[in-house]
């Protein structure tokens, strides 16, 4: 218990000299920000993901077939509007190669942009999710998150995806007892998610704009974190 305890401190307050220094810890918030994302993209927007996109794709799949309930026209903007922003998530990951910490700080200012455009459209809308709301809503928001799922993988901090479970949990479940700590980084991440999205469910249940708000607010705080700590050249900032 003493050895998991310290592995999930050394995860939320790394330790100095650590490879990859504060980022386990900004990429868990990243990951709460998918969470409530897709929170209010499932349950606001008409059951459609804009960052798992294996769920969306699933979805998607299901809607063709005419399950009822589902919208395909949906399911396919949230995933080419996903894959543009990845695309724009990988210019972000050439120009900032050599710096890990100016990539995550460049692709979390794009996203709180981008989320910022969302909660206009939410309380200009009056949170009335409308045709053209709708849509407006599911391709920025679809546009974040391709653009972080993009630039986490180039940060490359093992286990911290930011918006894909699968794997993770696969090595949760197969290899508990890994080495290097990365077992409870790898439980802190699952428990990121569903603190997200249930966040996001609850916030939902007051305003769409309230759960836009709370997503907006943990991307300006990630990035004035990520501008302070990437001020110099530290060992984590290497690729």
């Amino acid at each position: 218990m003493r050895k998991l305890l310290t592995d999930v401190a050394h995860t939320l307050v790394p330790p100095k000299g650590d490879r990859h220094g504060p980022l386990p810890p900004l990429m868990l918030t990243l990951t709460v920000v998918a969470g409530l994302v897709d929170a209010v993209s499932f349950l606001a927007l008409g059951h459609v993901f804009v960052a798992n996109m294996t769920g969306n794709v699933v979805l998607l799949g299901f809607a063709v077939a005419g399950a009822e309930g589902l919208s395909a026209p949906a399911s396919l903007t949230a995933l080419v509007s996903f894959l543009v922003g990845a695309v724009a998530g990988g210019r972000f990951g050439t120009r900032f190669a050599a710096h890990r910490g100016r990539l995550l700080g460049a692709g979390v200012a794009g996203q709180a942009l981008l989320v910022a455009a969302a909660l206009v459209t939410a309380v200009v809308s009056g949170d009335e999710v409308s045709g053209p709301v709708r849509y407006t809503l599911i391709v920025t928001l679809g546009l974040a998150m391709g653009l972080q799922t993009a630039v986490a993988r180039r940060v490359a901090v093992p286990d911290l995806t930011t918006t894909v479970l699968t794997q993770t949990l696969t090595g949760l479940a197969a290899d508990p007892t890994a080495a290097g700590g990365t077992a409870p980084r790898r439980a802190l991440s699952v428990l990121a998610m569903f603190l997200g999205a249930l966040a996001g469910a609850l916030l939902l249940q007051t305003r769409l704009a309230l759960a836009l708000g709370v997503t907006l607010a943990l991307l300006v705080g990630a990035h004035v974190a990520v501008r302070r700590l990437s001020a110099t050249d530290a060992a984590w900032t290497r690729p």
